[in-house]
């Protein structure tokens, strides 16, 4: 049995930074398991929902993004997406990036070479479009790309723990491999507001890039407007 209750709580001690999500589009996909099982670690374990491996594609905005000793006026605002998957070491359950995008050269840096993450520069924007929103991103060099228009959708409320939310939305740990060992990081926020979104068109290839080609439109989609976050040092799995 996993335990999914406890990761949401705070860690004790200072925070490493803090950032602010907002604007975030969940999609997700029912992948073969055989297929996510040779892109994960053989160290971590898939967490499968009704028995189904997925991959998610998450669209979002970074805002607010500092460190724990820089002053707010500082911090940094850009666009991200990441691809991951769901899985758990341990008896914890997280997430697993297989790519992640970022408007900006020095986050993807810093995230390249402190916190060993898979993350490319790309060229991105948001626009709302009268009840629509429309994102984009293009990788540099590859054109590995993301073309997406949504609506928000009915709000769900609070995410019950048995819920099909709560599973796909409510993860506070990233799991990575660096060299050898595994490491896991936690963040801290508030339950995600949570609403069911409409994809109006999508045109995509990174999830293919990836190394995880899908056919159609994603199985869920839901939406939430933000949420603060505490970020915390990654620490080595035993």
């Amino acid at each position: 049995m996993l335990d999914r209750e406890s990761p949401r709580a705070r860690p004790p001690g200072p925070a490493k930074g803090y950032q602010r999500w907002e604007s975030l589009l969940f999609l997700h996909w029912q992948v073969p398991v055989e297929v996510m099982r040779g892109l994960v670690p053989s160290e971590l374990e898939l967490d499968l929902y009704e028995g189904q491996a997925y991959i998610g594609l998450v669209p979002f905005a970074m805002k607010n993004v500092r460190p724990r000793w820089s002053p707010r006026s500082l911090a940094f605002q850009f666009l991200e997406t990441n691809v991951r998957t769901y899985v758990h070491h341990q008896g914890q359950p997280g997430v697993y990036f297989l790519s992640l995008e970022a408007a900006s050269r020095i986050a993807v840096w810093i995230a390249r070479a402190f916190w060993g993450l898979p993350y490319f520069h790309a060229r991105m924007s948001m626009k709302r479009q009268g009840t629509s929103t429309l994102y984009s991103t293009v990788r540099d060099r590859t054109q590995a790309r993301l073309e997406v228009e949504y609506r928000i959708g009915e709000p769900l409320g609070p995410s019950l723990p048995d819920s099909t939310e709560f599973f796909f939305l409510e993860r506070y740990l990233l799991f990575l491999e660096r060299g050898s060992r595994i490491y896991s990081g936690q963040v801290y926020h508030t339950p995600y507001p949570a609403h069911r979104a409409e994809v109006i068109r999508m045109e995509e290839n990174l999830l293919a890039t990836a190394g995880v080609p899908v056919a159609g439109p994603p199985v869920l989609a839901h939406y939430s407007p933000g949420v603060d976050v505490e970020v915390f040092a990654l620490r080595p799995c035993r």
